[in-house]
């Protein structure tokens, strides 16, 4: 099914749900999963090493990955240059009227520019 997943973090604890979820579809389907977040290095780094070593014990081949670029733009381009077959990202920001009326959020405008299918994960 998949082979490579990314998923975007930012080291809140909605966005942990979203990385839980995309090592319990990596782990089903034997995918590969990047942990990914949008951030300087001295800040990001700290922040997709922390998701993966909560999930280190489960088996699943897990790599980290900082981009120093606005989230939306890291994910779409990531996705587009790394092949990936899926990314994973929470919901924070999409539900309610806020869903209508902020069109910043990340997953609203990952939605019309990924090149790959997308995971929407309830965490809110």
């Amino acid at each position: 099914m998949y082979q490579r997943i990314i998923v975007g973090t930012d080291g809140s604890k909605t966005a942990a749900k979203a990385v839980e979820r995309a090592v319990q579809l990596a782990g089903s389907s034997g995918a590969s999963l990047t942990i990914m977040t949008a951030a300087k290095p001295s800040k990001g780094q700290p922040v997709v090493d922390a998701a993966k070593a909560e999930h280190d014990a489960s088996g699943v081949v897990i790599d980290t990955l900082v981009v120093d670029a606005e989230p939306v733009s890291a994910l779409i381009d990531t996705a587009k240059s790394g092949d990936y077959d899926l990314v994973v990202v929470g919901n924070k920001g999409m539900t309610g009227v806020r869903r209508f009326l902020d069109i910043g959020a990340v997953p609203n405008k990952l939605s019309h520019h990924l090149p790959t299918s997308m995971l929407v994960v309830r965490t809110s």
